[in-house]
């Protein structure tokens, strides 16, 4: 048989070399999954499903990991990992690559075994689904629980429909009849219904079994030809229902060693045409018979008693079985291999003729007896009469009743009688039943070895923790447990196990041997799944418990859940003292004799038998200390009437939560060696142990410690007796000492008065020395309070000083604008004058305009170079210059009709010359911001009369060359003028003068006396009286901008250049 471990790796091969299954077990591989951690484990698989071709299987473990097994390619792969256990798996589906998985969190994923993608997550069940049926045509499916089944509709992956039923009847089993459209469901009443696939309409319900052989089914298989139910249950009987005439027309007995049936399932052939004729029987002890269901004939059986089987699953071609193993492995079965003896040829018949007697011979009663293999069938019954049919294991032998035939001549069943009928076993001959009972090995050696490894060390101080009186009983007590613990490591930090087995120590406290062995019968068997949630109480038995309790008195648990009440509290103290606390002797004695006699299930159903007898008094109590108190103290209640309850709830518990399922049955203690016991979680363990071998550890070295301060203490005290003979010398050398000691008392005395004096005058040349430094610091205080005056004063004057110099430029302002305006009346009396003249010649007027013009530009150049060397005066003649270029400006346009070209020129130069003081005026804006204002207003002016002049010079295109060439002579000697303003004044005045004169108009003498009329001297009148409007309104605008300036410059009390403007 090869094994296979498919360990951490995502995929590989299933067996490295050809498989050959033997006919003996037909084993083609057995597949393991452990983990490469530090303590590695067994991950145990759940489930098993094959795909509709029979060559595919797909396998589940208790962590969630889903293979895909490809028997026919030899490969394996690992195709999702759900992180929790699966419940239920079906690979059958319409999409050979998706497969549906039933989890424990009550929920159905559907996964893709290609891309590995979840393809859809369906909710609905409020319990564990534990079946997952899919239509032949894969279309829907139907998952079942133990209060619901919900139909499915896979391409859409919708709930179609669900089916409710009462809470107390429960749902065993609902799937789909193959080939057909009919859904079968089974409920735990033993009611079974036919339902149409589409419209749900009830087709026929069969009729319950008949009483002489009426069974709870449990488990169900259906042949490919959807026409014979097979139903089971806890029985050795078989029912076979003809769904066509939907009646029992079979009941097939099993072997008695078959006490409950756990799984069914027809293995198919190829050629029967789907009425299949082997049907696969998995029983209670692991063991899966595949019998003929039409000759009840036992043609094979996998597993054994040793390597049971847990579940198993039949390829639809029939040619692989997949079974999970009770140790958690998958083992896969070659049918062919199984069936090889099967199927040879059979032997010839023999068939014997007797000759009769010649006086009895007649042709009427001559027989042929013919010796065959098969089991004779009955007389031909009624048509409705139910067959019965005892299943034969081979040809010519039957099955003796070996499993209640005990050692020692005893036989179980009579013992279970007897016990049934006195209610107890005689006093004088119990021990011996009870050895009987239990099966004990009586291993000398194995228990001499086990004693021989001496007291544990867990147990060494037993009497600290459990005070016993009798010096015997306790060293009994701490052999049998030290036997325990060596025997398994995890007895050794088992805090319950003294309360476990002192009565039975008490009991066997002259027989060593079966003392030990009894109490470890107890723990193998009655004991099962206790120390799966090792150091905590075992959570499953007590759940166990409670459900049962749950079922049989709702109203007392209600009241322990209405009071915090845990089954830690009214079930566990009873488990971990065997009832020792709550009985006396007798009835101990009395419990345990029907404890062993009976299915290891019986010690937890008396727990709640304990409970519903005490029912009365637990119903009064409210507090917990009360309900502690109750549960580890004797109470007065008969057992034979808790007893008697035992038996009811064994025969009244529903299977689902009956505990006969949960735990195994009995086992006895092996011969030669003890088995190996490992049922708890060994990494707790082996911590658990460690940290006792640090702690022992750390004892042995606190000992260690110990002794050396006891060698060290002997060593002080020794030193201790050295010391008293040299103080005693030391006295004298003290007493001699003590003189010099005083005079040296004495001259230290005077040391430090002369140190006190000392330190009298280092105060007073220190206080004084603080006297100094305050002097010096308040002189230094002064010094800087006085320069702070000075300062600030001299600000004062700074400020004072700045006022009055921006008085003083007021007042040079304002005489400067009075001059201003007187220079502007002469400019109007000359240019009145120059009117005047111009009118009475014109012919001299032109030549005068002319030199007036260059004295104009002179004047204008003067202006600006002085304007530039002295801010002040710049800026007044600047302005001047400004006014006369308005007036000439207003002059020229007004002489423009009649000389129109020379006209031109002239505005030309003068736009030129503004676009010059535009830039002087920019250099003073920064000092000036008010009076920038008023020289953009009159330029503003300017602006608008040049306007006029632009409009006209479009009718003058032809002079647009010449005025391009002005405007690039005067753009150069402005840039020139500006580099060289401070060096050179009198040669650019020539060179503006030049320009200007090129400028100017150039008309014969008698052209311009025919234009002058009475608007030129409105004009001038008007323009006048503007100006002067305007002048006063700048000069007190200015004024105002002034005085803030002032007001402000004495407020902030800023340094002298800040406050400049």
């Amino acid at each position: 048989m090869q094994s296979t471990d498919v360990g951490n790796k995502e995929s590989g091969k299933i067996w490295h070399r050809k498989p050959s299954p033997a006919a003996r077990d037909g084993i083609i591989v057995n597949i393991i999954h452990t983990t490469s951690d530090y303590l590695p484990k067994v991950l145990r698989f759940l489930n098993v499903a094959f795909d509709s071709s029979g060559d595919c299987l797909i396998a589940g473990d208790h962590q969630g990991n889903i293979y895909v097994f490809d028997l026919s390619g030899n490969r394996f792969n690992l195709v999702q990992r759900t992180a929790q256990a699966c419940t239920a798996l079906a690979f059958n589906l319409r999409r050979k690559s998706e497969f549906l998985v039933a989890l424990a969190d009550y929920s159905i994923k559907c996964f893709d075994t290609v891309t590995k993608e979840l393809i859809s997550w369906m909710r609905g069940h409020e319990s564990s689904v534990f079946s997952i049926s899919v239509h032949a045509s894969g279309r829907y499916a139907i998952t079942t629980s133990s209060d619901t089944a919900q139909l499915w509709d896979l391409d859409t992956f919708q709930r179609k429909r669900k089916l409710n039923i009462l809470q107390s009847v429960g749902i065993q089993k609902v799937f789909f009849l193959p080939l057909s459209n009919t859904i079968l469901s089974c409920f735990k009443d033993n009611s079974i219904f036919a339902w149409e696939c589409d419209t749900l309409f009830c087709k026929y319900q069969l009729p319950p079994p008949p009483e002489s052989s009426s069974i709870l089914y449990k488990v169900f298989a259906v042949t490919r030809d959807g026409r014979i139910l097979a139903a089971g249950g806890k029985s050795n009987h078989l029912h076979l229902w003809c769904l066509e005439a939907k009646q029992l027309f079979r009941i097939i007995q099993m072997p008695t060693k078959v006490r409950a049936i756990r799984y069914l399932e027809f293995l198919p052939d190829s050629f029967d045409a789907g009425s299949n004729q082997v049907l696969g029987v998995l029983s209670q002890d692991g063991i899966m018979r595949f019998i003929n269901v039409q000759t009840c004939k036992l043609l094979f059986e996998i597993g054994s008693l040793d390597e049971g089987i847990s579940s198993s699953v039949i390829s639809p071609h029939g040619r692989f079985i997949a079974s999970i193993m009770e140790n958690g492995s998958l083992n896969i079965y070659s049918v062919q291999a199984l069936t090889q003896e099967i199927n040879k040829p059979p032997p010839p018949l023999v068939k014997v003729i007797e000759d009769l007697p010649k006086s009895k011979l007649s042709s009427g009663d001559m027989k042929m007896k013919v010796t065959s293999g098969r089991v004779q069938r009955p007389a031909k019954s009624r048509e409705n009469q139910i067959q019965t049919r005892i299943l034969k294991q081979d040809l010519t032998g039957h099955f003796e009743n070996k499993e209640n035939e005990l050692s020692d001549g005893l036989n179980k069943k009579r013992l279970q009688i007897l016990l049934k009928g006195y209610g107890e076993y005689p006093t004088k001959y119990r021990m011996f039943i009870w050895r009987s009972l239990l099966q004990l090995p009586e291993n000398h050696t194995a228990f001499s070895s086990l004693i021989d490894k001496g007291i544990h060390v867990a147990f060494l101080n037993l009497q600290k923790k459990y005070p016993i009186k009798s010096t015997k009983l306790l060293r009994v007590l701490q052999r049998t447990l030290s036997a325990l613990a060596h025997w398994s490591a995890i007895f050794s930090d088992t805090p319950y196990l003294p309360l476990l087995a002192f009565p039975f120590v008490k009991l066997f406290q002259n027989n060593q041997l079966i003392c030990f062995e009894v109490v470890a019968t107890l723990i193998i068997n009655w004991c099962q799944h206790w120390f799966e949630y090792f150091p905590n109480p075992p959570i499953n038995i007590l759940s166990m418990i409670e459900n049962i309790l749950a079922f049989h008195d709702k109203e007392l648990l209600q009241h322990f859940r209405d009071h915090d009440i845990t089954s830690q509290v009214y079930a566990w103290p009873l488990l971990e003292t065997v009832f020792s606390e709550v009985l006396t002797r007798e009835e101990w004695l009395k419990l345990f004799d029907n404890v062993f006699s009976n299915h290891p299930s019986f010690l937890l159903l008396t727990v709640v038998a304990y409970n519903i007898c005490s029912r009365a008094p637990l119903l009064n109590c409210s507090l917990k200390d009360d309900f502690e108190y109750f549960f580890h103290h004797r109470n007065n209640l008969d057992i034979s009437v808790v007893i008697r309850e035992v038996y009811h709830l064994m025969d009244t518990t529903p299977a689902d939560i009956h505990p006969d399922n949960m735990l195994d049955v009995f086992v006895a203690l092996t011969k030669g060696q003890y088995p190996v016991f490992n049922q708890y979680p060994k990494f707790i363990v082996d911590y658990q142990t460690q940290e006792r071998e640090r702690i022992r550890n750390d004892e042995l070295d606190y000992l260690r410690e110990r002794q050396t301060v006891e060698n060290m203490q002997a060593e002080v005290d020794q030193q201790r007796v050295e010391d008293e003979a040299w103080y005693q010398k030391q006295e004298l050398l003290r007493k001699a000492e003590e003189t010099r000691r005083e005079m040296l008392l004495q001259e230290e005395e005077k040391m430090i008065q002369q140190r006190q004096r000392l330190a009298a005058v280092k105060r007073e040349l220190k206080v004084k020395e603080m006297h100094l430094q305050e002097a010096a610091r308040r002189r230094f205080l002064k010094l800087q309070q006085d320069q702070r005056e000075m300062e600030l004063r001299r600000l004062e004057d700074e400020i004072e000083r700045k006022v009055h110099m921006r008085d003083q430029e007021m007042a040079s302002a304002v005489k400067d604008l009075e001059m201003r305006h007187l220079e502007l009346e002469a400019q109007k009396r000359l240019y009145e004058k120059n009117l005047t003249r111009n009118q009475e010649t014109v012919a001299k007027e032109i030549r005068e305009d002319v030199d007036a013009y260059r004295r104009k530009v002179n004047l204008e150049e003067h202006t600006f170079h002085r304007l530039i060397e002295m801010d002040q005066t710049q800026n007044q003649k600047t302005q001047k210059l400004i006014e006369e270029n308005l007036a000439k400006a207003e002059q020229a346009c007004l002489n423009t009709d009649w000389q129109i070209q020379a006209l031109h020129k002239q505005r030309c130069d003068d736009l030129q010359r503004n676009e010059c003081y535009q830039e002087m005026a920019k250099l003073l804006q920064k000092n000036r911001r008010k009076e920038i204002e008023v020289l953009n207003a009159m330029m503003e002016k300017e602006a608008k009369k040049w306007e006029e002049a632009e409009e006209k010079d479009f009718r003058l295109k032809s002079e647009k060359k010449a005025s391009a060439l002005s405007d690039a002579s005067r753009q150069w000697f402005l840039e020139k003028e500006i580099n060289d303003a401070l060096e050179h004044t009198e040669g650019p005045r020539c060179q503006y003068e030049q320009v200007a004169s090129s400028c100017l108009p150039r008309t014969s003498p008698g052209s311009d006396v025919s234009e002058v009329d009475a608007s030129t001297w409105i004009s001038l009148n008007q323009r006048k009286i503007q100006w002067d409007t305007m002048e006063q309104d700048l000069l007190e605008r200015v004024r105002n901008l002034r005085q803030r300036l002032t007001a402000q410059a004495r407020n902030s009390c800023q340094t002298p250049h800040l406050l400049a403007t």
